[in-house]
């Protein structure tokens, strides 16, 4: 490929928690990297993946879900999601289908005005409304923002997402590749497991705890042989309740939380995995910048 007639570019994905940011993201690169979940804060940290086809290459810049900070950790995100649209080319705005444009969206939307980028909203899970609604909240959003382009498509089910793709290198620079062509992300493989491991408890937990989780990796070896991997992890909670409902009764919870991680790991690695996680309270660590920076939130990292 010769740099005159490829695209190259950092897209940043943004949204309120839940609309399917990693959803999309995951189904573009086709291997599962950003961890999925319907409970909020599931991406805390800016998570690059890289598709490349014949077209170039986009760089996604994944974020956290752009809402109110409750905490230090909140704020964190929220510095790490903003911080991230500086860095981009293109920004891509997804929103759930719907004419009702409430303070979250008034938020995103300030915060798109203070940048000169072009604005792509893409208008995610339509296939779970009424086809005909979806001109009326397209219209609506149109009203708001000058968008570049505006994409309806359905993450989950894979409906238009190639012309989601169409439009983003569309407004990319052209330009040589920031990455190999095999490269999926920038995301070192202990950082992958850990959410992979975060994600399998939030999925599991009840209500009350996945917010005050964090997942540590101490310990990744991969065997001489190549065959196995050896993962010790902790998993981080805020309360001593908490912890007897991370273990379960006999341990179950825990074992049910490190077996559905491990399939994922597995597949990932494509090597058998031994899996051993345990499980610490820190007291309010979501608030303690110390405790943040130990666990990998560091403001720094979002300039």
């Amino acid at each position: 490929m010769n740099n005159e007639s490829i695209k190259s570019g950092y897209v940043a994905i943004i949204g309120r928690p839940n609309v399917g940011k990693s959803t999309l993201m995951n189904r573009i690169i086709g291997q599962k990297i950003a961890i999925t979940s319907n409970k909020p804060q599931t991406t805390r940290n800016r998570i690059q993946t890289v598709y490349t086809d014949d077209r170039g290459q986009i760089v996604f810049l994944d974020t956290p879900g752009i809402n109110k900070a409750k905490n230090k950790l909140g704020e964190y995100m929220l510095g790490a999601a903003v911080s991230t649209l500086a860095d981009a080319d293109v920004i891509m705005w997804i929103v759930e289908p719907s004419d009702f444009i409430g303070k979250g969206e008034q938020f995103i939307i300030e915060e798109l005005k203070k940048h000169k980028q072009p604005v792509i909203l893409a208008m995610n899970k339509v296939d779970s409304v009424n086809r005909d609604d979806v001109f009326g909240f397209i219209d609506a959003y149109r009203k708001v923002y000058d968008f570049a382009e505006i994409v309806p498509l359905s993450a989950r089910e894979g409906t238009n997402v190639d012309t989601l793709l169409e439009q983003l290198f569309k407004y990319l620079p052209y330009g040589p590749m920031f990455y190999d062509e095999d490269t999926l992300t920038d995301q070192p493989m202990k950082q992958i497991v850990a959410e992979i491991i975060r994600e399998k408890a939030l999925y599991n937990l009840s209500d009350e705890v996945p917010h005050g989780i964090a997942v540590v990796i101490d310990r990744y070896h991969e065997r001489p042989s190549g065959d196995m991997v050896d993962i010790d992890a902790t998993i981080i909670c805020e309360r001593d309740s908490h912890k007897g409902i991370v273990i379960g009764k006999g341990g179950a919870m825990l074992k049910k939380i490190g077996s559905s991680a491990r399939i994922d790991i597995e597949k990932l690695t494509e090597r058998q995995v031994n899996l051993k996680l345990w499980v610490k309270v820190r007291k309010e660590w979501r608030d303690s910048d110390t405790q943040l920076k130990n666990f990998g939130y560091d403001p720094r990292n979002n300039g």
